[in-house]
């Protein structure tokens, strides 16, 4: 069972061991099983359990929220202010040594960005309640307002796409975790409304690591759009950060049980600082090692698919490929007779011949995403001194607007249902189709738009 399974609508199960925790309860929860608001309770009581004496930088009284913000924002933009000032000097990018390391780094935050703002979902049932404004504000242009252009999520796996990056060969269970937190929290946003606006508030400040990431990707040639985005959304003046810490104060009780409501918002909060974030997945990357892992998952695939006219140090290609283990020695071997050159064009290489370009023997075995692992492998040094051309953030003016599209029936079948209907009704049937499952598609950008529509009429 895979993440693209899940994506398509059909869950694992609970017993499925192949899979870890974190990854089980993510495919649940993605899947809308029945069990799904019960399976996020315990997982949420589990997490919340495992940051319970961990530490929290929050202001101690909630009435400093607003100036700690701020003081965030100003702190983060000297630290790129001065990331920039090194660059120009000639310092080398920080984050990503090779565009196949950035690929990497993309491919194994997916399963959180797949889910952008799953954690806000459940609010939705509060849209007649003004304090709850900012948060469903940031919750709907998560979700792009209804257009597919502005959708993060759609924007995400469109990045994915164009870089044949959107296979989860290679994930771990841990990469699963922020997701999986955000779709519990999206299910029980009643019974744990401080947690869920605690974790809105540590989720929307805008960190270091997005504006430079954005940076980097530019500079490699990927577009930046997705993260350029939320560094104009998560402002501390008027944006999502500003908004995460409106809500704490908005929703903070006046008299009793005021301590125990904001102690439980820097629980929530804290839930941030579990499983490996941004910076962290980027530090774990190896490029020789993520090159063996990657031949090493295709190797049971193509054992038998070689001829034995080539040997490597008295071996057939079929013979390497035959048991574990030995991908790290076959390419060694490889390189010694001369069919990888290490530190050089990659066009020179023998090897890079049989995979790149339509008439290769090998055309197709590797996807994009593998094959700039494997470049950026052989290349190394070499490549350090190509330049790629900066990509200017996009707009997400490729990406169609769903209503120019032939008829989904989906969407045809839900504006059936809701002709009918009062305003109210319609609005309140409308909430499952914001769901982190439903949104992104036609039908689920259609009921983004109407929900808007309605609400703005009922308020």
């Amino acid at each position: 069972m895979t993440l693209l399974t899940a994506l398509s609508g059909q869950p694992a199960s609970l017993t499925d061991s192949a899979l870890g925790r974190h990854q089980r309860v993510y495919q649940q929860l993605y899947g809308e099983t029945p069990d799904a608001a019960e399976l996020a309770r315990e997982y949420l009581e589990d997490q919340l359990a495992q940051v319970e004496q961990t530490d929290c930088d929050l202001p101690e009284a909630p009435e400093q929220l607003t100036a700690w913000v701020q003081q965030r924002c100003a702190a983060v933009a000297q630290a790129y202010a001065d990331y920039l000032e090194q660059r120009q000097q000639g310092r080398p990018r920080r984050y990503f040594h090779n565009k196949a390391h950035a690929l990497y780094v993309l491919q194994r935050v997916a399963p959180t960005k797949q889910v952008d703002g799953a954690w806000l979902y459940g609010l939705l049932r509060y849209w007649q309640d003004q304090r709850f404004d900012g948060l469903l504000t940031t919750y709907l242009e998560e979700l792009g307002d209804g257009e597919a252009a502005q959708n993060h999520v759609v924007i995400y796996r469109k990045l994915l796409s164009d870089h044949d990056a959107d296979s989860e060969a290679g994930l771990e269970d841990e990469h699963y975790l922020q997701g999986a937190l955000q779709l519990a929290l999206g299910l029980c946003a009643e019974e744990f409304l401080p947690e869920v606006i605690g974790y809105n508030l540590g989720y929307e400040q805008l960190p270091l690591h997005l504006l430079i990431t954005a940076y980097e990707l530019s500079e490699l040639g990927i577009d930046p759009y997705y993260f350029t985005l939320h560094v104009t959304i998560d402002n501390a003046s008027s944006g999502h950060a500003c908004k995460a810490a409106q809500a704490v104060l908005g929703l903070l009780p006046l008299g009793e049980g005021r301590a125990d409501f904001y102690r439980r918002v820097a629980a929530g909060y804290r839930l941030n600082d579990l499983g490996p974030g941004t910076t962290a997945v980027i530090q774990q990357f190896n490029l020789h090692d993520e090159v063996v892992a990657m031949l090493e998952r295709k190797r049971t695939f193509g054992q038998h698919m070689h001829s034995d006219y080539c040997r490597f140090e008295g071996q057939t290609v079929n013979q390497w490929l035959a048991k574990p283990g030995q991908i790290g020695d076959f390419l060694n071997a490889l390189q010694d007779k001369g069919w990888i050159k290490r530190n050089q064009d990659p066009a020179e290489s023998r090897f890079w011949q049989l995979i790149e370009g339509a008439g290769a023997a090998m055309f197709g075995v590797f996807s994009a995403a593998e094959k700039q692992l494997l470049h950026d492998w052989i290349a190394a040094d070499w490549a350090s001194g190509q330049r790629v051309p900066p990509v200017r953030p996009g707009r997400g003016s490729r990406l169609a607007r769903d209503h120019h599209r032939p008829a989904d029936p989906d969407t045809q079948a839900l504006a059936d249902s809701l002709w009918n209907l009062p305003d109210e009704q319609q609005l309140n049937a409308l909430i499952p189709w914001l769901s982190a499952r439903r949104h992104s598609s036609p039908a689920g950008l259609y009921a983004t738009r109407r929900f808007i529509q309605l609400r703005a009429r009922l308020r």
